[in-house]
Protein backbone atom coordinates (compact mmCIF):
# COMPACT_ATOMS: atom_id res chain seq x y z
CA UNK A 1 0.00 0.00 0.00
CA UNK A 2 1.54 3.30 -1.13
CA UNK A 3 1.20 6.23 1.30
CA UNK A 4 3.60 8.76 -0.22
CA UNK A 5 4.41 9.36 -3.91
CA UNK A 6 7.42 11.58 -4.67
CA UNK A 7 7.94 12.81 -8.22
CA UNK A 8 10.83 14.57 -9.91
CA UNK A 9 9.86 17.56 -12.11
CA UNK A 10 11.98 18.04 -15.25
CA UNK A 11 11.70 15.07 -17.61
CA UNK A 12 9.20 13.45 -15.24
CA UNK A 13 6.24 15.49 -13.99
CA UNK A 14 6.66 18.16 -16.66
CA UNK A 15 6.03 17.69 -20.39
CA UNK A 16 7.96 19.32 -23.25
CA UNK A 17 6.25 22.66 -22.52
CA UNK A 18 7.47 22.46 -18.91
CA UNK A 19 3.87 22.03 -17.77
CA UNK A 20 1.91 19.33 -15.91
CA UNK A 21 -0.65 17.75 -18.22
CA UNK A 22 -4.35 17.82 -17.19
CA UNK A 23 -4.36 13.99 -17.13
CA UNK A 24 -1.47 13.97 -14.63
CA UNK A 25 -3.08 16.68 -12.48
CA UNK A 26 -6.28 14.59 -12.36
CA UNK A 27 -4.32 11.48 -11.30
CA UNK A 28 -2.55 13.42 -8.53
CA UNK A 29 -5.87 14.73 -7.23
CA UNK A 30 -7.33 11.22 -7.34
CA UNK A 31 -4.39 9.93 -5.27
CA UNK A 32 -4.84 12.75 -2.75
CA UNK A 33 -8.55 11.92 -2.43
CA UNK A 34 -7.52 8.31 -1.71
CA UNK A 35 -5.33 9.51 1.16
CA UNK A 36 -1.97 9.24 -0.63
CA UNK A 37 0.37 12.19 -0.15
CA UNK A 38 1.88 13.49 -3.39
CA UNK A 39 5.11 15.46 -3.09
CA UNK A 40 7.70 16.92 -5.43
CA UNK A 41 11.42 16.02 -5.30
CA UNK A 42 13.41 18.30 -7.56
CA UNK A 43 16.81 19.81 -8.20
CA UNK A 44 15.04 23.15 -8.62
CA UNK A 45 14.74 25.73 -5.89
CA UNK A 46 11.33 26.47 -4.36
CA UNK A 47 10.96 29.72 -6.34
CA UNK A 48 11.42 27.76 -9.60
CA UNK A 49 9.22 24.81 -8.64
CA UNK A 50 6.27 26.22 -6.72
CA UNK A 51 4.73 28.50 -9.42
CA UNK A 52 4.37 25.56 -11.83
CA UNK A 53 2.55 23.43 -9.23
CA UNK A 54 0.40 26.34 -8.10
CA UNK A 55 -0.75 26.99 -11.68
CA UNK A 56 -2.13 23.44 -11.65
CA UNK A 57 -3.86 24.01 -8.31
CA UNK A 58 -1.41 21.75 -6.44
CA UNK A 59 0.16 22.62 -3.06
CA UNK A 60 2.43 19.68 -2.14
CA UNK A 61 5.43 19.31 0.14
CA UNK A 62 8.73 19.91 -1.66
CA UNK A 63 12.13 18.26 -1.55
CA UNK A 64 14.13 20.97 -3.34
CA UNK A 65 17.74 21.41 -4.46
CA UNK A 66 18.13 17.59 -4.51
CA UNK A 67 17.36 17.42 -0.79
CA UNK A 68 19.26 20.47 0.50
CA UNK A 69 15.97 22.10 1.50
CA UNK A 70 12.70 20.36 2.35
CA UNK A 71 9.41 22.24 2.81
CA UNK A 72 6.25 20.73 4.26
CA UNK A 73 2.86 21.24 2.61
CA UNK A 74 2.33 24.33 4.78
CA UNK A 75 5.41 25.89 3.16
CA UNK A 76 7.61 25.69 6.24
CA UNK A 77 11.33 24.86 5.86
CA UNK A 78 11.89 21.61 7.78
CA UNK A 79 15.34 20.53 6.49
CA UNK A 80 18.38 22.60 5.51
CA UNK A 81 21.69 21.01 4.39
CA UNK A 82 24.05 23.67 2.97
CA UNK A 83 27.51 23.06 1.53
CA UNK A 84 30.32 23.77 4.01
CA UNK A 85 31.49 27.37 3.36
CA UNK A 86 35.14 26.49 2.79
CA UNK A 87 34.15 23.87 0.23
CA UNK A 88 31.83 26.35 -1.53
CA UNK A 89 34.74 28.82 -1.78
CA UNK A 90 36.99 26.14 -3.24
CA UNK A 91 34.38 25.12 -5.82
CA UNK A 92 33.66 28.71 -6.92
CA UNK A 93 37.39 29.33 -7.46
CA UNK A 94 37.85 26.06 -9.36
CA UNK A 95 34.85 26.55 -11.66
CA UNK A 96 35.89 30.12 -12.45
CA UNK A 97 39.44 29.00 -13.26
CA UNK A 98 38.01 26.43 -15.68
CA UNK A 99 35.65 29.07 -17.14
CA UNK A 100 32.41 27.19 -16.53
CA UNK A 101 29.12 29.05 -16.39
CA UNK A 102 27.52 28.14 -13.07
CA UNK A 103 24.93 29.41 -10.64
CA UNK A 104 24.77 29.54 -6.86
CA UNK A 105 21.60 28.44 -5.14
CA UNK A 106 21.45 29.93 -1.66
CA UNK A 107 19.09 30.33 1.29
CA UNK A 108 18.37 33.78 -0.20
CA UNK A 109 17.52 32.59 -3.69
CA UNK A 110 19.34 31.77 -6.92
CA UNK A 111 22.25 33.90 -8.15
CA UNK A 112 23.90 34.27 -11.55
CA UNK A 113 26.79 36.39 -12.78
CA UNK A 114 25.42 36.58 -16.33
CA UNK A 115 21.84 37.16 -17.49
CA UNK A 116 22.89 36.51 -21.10
CA UNK A 117 24.32 33.08 -20.28
CA UNK A 118 21.31 32.27 -18.07
CA UNK A 119 18.95 33.01 -20.99
CA UNK A 120 21.18 31.00 -23.36
CA UNK A 121 21.02 28.02 -20.99
CA UNK A 122 17.21 28.09 -20.72
CA UNK A 123 16.94 28.55 -24.52
CA UNK A 124 19.22 25.55 -25.08
CA UNK A 125 17.05 23.50 -22.72
CA UNK A 126 13.87 24.53 -24.59
CA UNK A 127 15.43 23.60 -27.95
CA UNK A 128 16.50 20.21 -26.53
CA UNK A 129 12.94 19.60 -25.32
CA UNK A 130 11.35 20.93 -28.54
CA UNK A 131 13.65 20.30 -31.54
CA UNK A 132 11.12 22.02 -33.84
CA UNK A 133 11.60 25.33 -31.98
CA UNK A 134 14.16 27.66 -33.55
CA UNK A 135 16.92 29.00 -31.28
CA UNK A 136 15.77 32.59 -31.91
CA UNK A 137 12.22 31.81 -30.71
CA UNK A 138 13.64 29.82 -27.78
CA UNK A 139 15.66 32.87 -26.66
CA UNK A 140 12.52 35.03 -26.75
CA UNK A 141 10.56 32.41 -24.80
CA UNK A 142 13.42 31.93 -22.33
CA UNK A 143 13.70 35.65 -21.58
CA UNK A 144 10.05 35.72 -20.48
CA UNK A 145 10.12 32.61 -18.29
CA UNK A 146 9.83 32.55 -14.51
CA UNK A 147 13.19 30.76 -14.41
CA UNK A 148 14.76 33.99 -15.66
CA UNK A 149 12.67 36.39 -13.61
CA UNK A 150 13.10 34.54 -10.30
CA UNK A 151 16.86 34.95 -10.17
CA UNK A 152 19.28 37.50 -8.73
CA UNK A 153 22.17 38.85 -10.77
CA UNK A 154 25.46 39.84 -9.16
CA UNK A 155 28.78 40.99 -10.61
CA UNK A 156 30.86 38.65 -8.46
CA UNK A 157 29.98 35.51 -6.49
CA UNK A 158 32.72 36.23 -3.97
CA UNK A 159 30.48 38.67 -2.07
CA UNK A 160 27.96 35.84 -1.52
CA UNK A 161 30.59 33.35 -0.43
CA UNK A 162 32.08 35.89 2.00
CA UNK A 163 28.69 36.78 3.55
CA UNK A 164 28.32 34.73 6.73
CA UNK A 165 24.51 35.08 6.67
CA UNK A 166 24.24 33.42 3.25
CA UNK A 167 24.30 29.63 2.97
CA UNK A 168 25.29 28.01 -0.34
CA UNK A 169 22.81 25.16 -0.81
CA UNK A 170 23.85 24.00 -4.28
CA UNK A 171 26.04 24.84 -7.26
CA UNK A 172 24.71 24.04 -10.72
CA UNK A 173 27.25 23.96 -13.54
CA UNK A 174 26.36 24.09 -17.24
CA UNK A 175 28.10 23.10 -20.46
CA UNK A 176 26.69 22.58 -23.94
CA UNK A 177 29.58 20.15 -24.53
CA UNK A 178 27.66 17.58 -22.47
CA UNK A 179 28.74 15.07 -19.80
CA UNK A 180 32.39 14.80 -20.94
CA UNK A 181 32.96 18.46 -20.02
CA UNK A 182 32.47 17.60 -16.35
CA UNK A 183 34.67 14.48 -16.21
CA UNK A 184 37.60 16.20 -14.49
CA UNK A 185 35.35 17.80 -11.85
CA UNK A 186 33.67 14.47 -11.15
CA UNK A 187 37.05 12.73 -10.92
CA UNK A 188 38.47 15.36 -8.54
CA UNK A 189 35.64 14.88 -6.03
CA UNK A 190 34.89 11.19 -6.66
CA UNK A 191 35.95 10.08 -3.17
CA UNK A 192 34.65 13.12 -1.30
CA UNK A 193 32.88 12.55 2.01
CA UNK A 194 31.59 16.14 2.02
CA UNK A 195 29.82 16.57 -1.32
CA UNK A 196 27.84 14.67 -3.92
CA UNK A 197 27.70 15.41 -7.67
CA UNK A 198 24.57 14.48 -9.60
CA UNK A 199 22.95 15.64 -12.82
CA UNK A 200 19.44 16.54 -14.02
CA UNK A 201 20.30 16.84 -17.73
CA UNK A 202 23.22 15.87 -20.01
CA UNK A 203 24.32 19.52 -19.98
CA UNK A 204 24.70 20.06 -16.24
CA UNK A 205 26.08 18.81 -12.96
CA UNK A 206 24.63 19.68 -9.58
CA UNK A 207 26.90 19.86 -6.53
CA UNK A 208 25.39 19.42 -3.07
CA UNK A 209 26.38 18.54 0.46
CA UNK A 210 26.70 14.75 0.83
CA UNK A 211 23.74 15.01 3.24
CA UNK A 212 21.57 16.60 0.53
CA UNK A 213 20.26 13.72 -1.56
CA UNK A 214 16.69 13.08 -2.68
CA UNK A 215 16.71 9.55 -1.27
CA UNK A 216 17.86 10.60 2.22
CA UNK A 217 15.40 13.51 2.28
CA UNK A 218 12.50 11.32 1.13
CA UNK A 219 13.12 8.61 3.74
CA UNK A 220 13.54 11.22 6.49
CA UNK A 221 10.28 12.89 5.45
CA UNK A 222 8.45 9.55 5.36
CA UNK A 223 9.86 8.58 8.76
CA UNK A 224 8.56 11.84 10.27
CA UNK A 225 5.13 10.86 8.95
CA UNK A 226 5.46 7.32 10.31
CA UNK A 227 5.53 5.83 6.81
CA UNK A 228 7.97 2.93 6.14
CA UNK A 229 10.11 2.95 2.98
CA UNK A 230 8.08 0.01 1.62
CA UNK A 231 5.04 2.31 1.38
CA UNK A 232 6.86 5.05 -0.56
CA UNK A 233 6.89 5.42 -4.36
CA UNK A 234 9.51 7.58 -6.12
CA UNK A 235 9.32 8.54 -9.81
CA UNK A 236 12.21 9.99 -11.84
CA UNK A 237 14.33 10.00 -14.98
CA UNK A 238 17.83 11.23 -14.26
CA UNK A 239 20.89 10.74 -12.07
CA UNK A 240 19.76 13.08 -9.30
CA UNK A 241 16.75 10.74 -8.89
CA UNK A 242 18.92 7.64 -8.41
CA UNK A 243 19.09 7.83 -4.60
CA UNK A 244 15.32 8.12 -4.13
CA UNK A 245 14.40 5.46 -6.69
CA UNK A 246 16.83 3.15 -4.93
CA UNK A 247 15.55 4.10 -1.45
CA UNK A 248 11.80 3.90 -2.09
CA UNK A 249 9.86 0.67 -1.73
CA UNK A 250 8.59 1.21 -5.27
CA UNK A 251 11.01 3.03 -7.57
CA UNK A 252 9.56 4.03 -10.94
CA UNK A 253 11.64 4.98 -13.99
CA UNK A 254 10.12 7.17 -16.68
CA UNK A 255 10.04 5.77 -20.22
CA UNK A 256 12.54 8.53 -21.11
CA UNK A 257 14.80 7.75 -18.11
CA UNK A 258 18.50 7.00 -18.36
CA UNK A 259 19.35 3.27 -18.60
CA UNK A 260 20.99 3.45 -15.13
CA UNK A 261 17.66 4.58 -13.64
CA UNK A 262 15.61 1.92 -15.45
CA UNK A 263 18.04 -0.71 -14.22
CA UNK A 264 17.33 -0.06 -10.51
CA UNK A 265 13.60 0.74 -10.83
CA UNK A 266 10.77 -1.60 -9.81
CA UNK A 267 9.18 -0.88 -13.19
CA UNK A 268 9.24 1.59 -16.08
CA UNK A 269 6.23 3.79 -16.83
CA UNK A 270 5.41 5.86 -19.96
CA UNK A 271 7.48 8.90 -20.95
CA UNK A 272 6.94 12.44 -19.63
CA UNK A 273 5.23 13.25 -22.96
CA UNK A 274 2.77 10.38 -22.44
CA UNK A 275 1.63 11.01 -18.84
CA UNK A 276 4.06 8.54 -17.27
CA UNK A 277 3.50 9.97 -13.78
CA UNK A 278 -0.28 9.54 -14.15
CA UNK A 279 0.28 5.92 -15.22
CA UNK A 280 2.48 5.26 -12.16
CA UNK A 281 -0.06 6.87 -9.83
CA UNK A 282 -2.86 4.78 -11.31
CA UNK A 283 -0.71 1.68 -10.72
CA UNK A 284 -0.35 2.71 -7.07
CA UNK A 285 -4.11 3.24 -6.74
CA UNK A 286 -4.86 -0.16 -8.32
CA UNK A 287 -2.21 -1.82 -6.14
CA UNK A 288 -3.79 -0.22 -3.06
CA UNK A 289 -7.15 -1.56 -4.13
CA UNK A 290 -5.68 -5.07 -4.49
CA UNK A 291 -4.11 -4.88 -1.04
Amino acid sequence: MISIIASDMDGTLLNDHMEISPKTVAAIQKAQEAGIEFMVATGRGLSEAKPILQRSGLHPAYITLNGAQVYNAAGELVVSEPLPKQLAQELVALLKTRQFYFELVTNRGIFSESKVRRIQHVADLLVNLNPDTSYKIAVALAAARLEIVNINYVTDYQQLVDDTTIQIMKLIVFSEAGPDAFASIRAKYAGSEALVITSSSPNNIEINSIKAQKGLALLDYAQQKGVPAANVMAIGDNLNDYSMIEAAGVGVAMGNALPAIKKIASFTTATNLNDGVAEAINWALAHDHDA
